[in-house]
């Protein structure tokens, strides 16, 4: 299959009506029927700011990049999109053209033998 792969650069303490951003991504994923997705916490990252955070014993909970990743279709991707946007929510993105399948799939997620 054609799709999109979308990460998400969001810092792990950040939040969207009350939930940590990177879980509320994932929630509004999972009700959209997307296949899966992930968030992935960073090691050291930095941002717009040029300010370097890392993991370190006496680093502030909350402070580090987490990473939310899904592998979609184009139409999921657009869908997606369109539902952070129209929550207001300011998120850095990444949208990279991307072919998947399923090897050895036995057609239980609808994706094998495609593509």
């Amino acid at each position: 299959m054609q799709g999109a792969f979308l990460r998400f650069y969001v810092h792990e303490g950040e939040r969207h009506h009350g939930k940590l951003l990177w879980e509320w991504l994932l929630e509004q994923a999972k009700g959209m029927g997307l296949r899966g997705g992930s968030a992935l916490r960073a090691m050291a990252g930095f941002g717009r700011h040029h300010t370097l955070h890392a993991n370190h014993f006496f680093e502030l909970a909350g402070d580090l990049p987490v990473e939310v990743e899904f592998i979609v279709s184009d139409e999921e991707a657009s869908a997606l999109l369109a539902l952070i946007a129209r929550e207001g929510v300011r998120v850095f993105y990444a949208r990279i053209p991307v072919s998947f399948d399923v090897i050895n799939s036995e057609g239980a997620d609808g994706a094998g033998g495609r593509g």
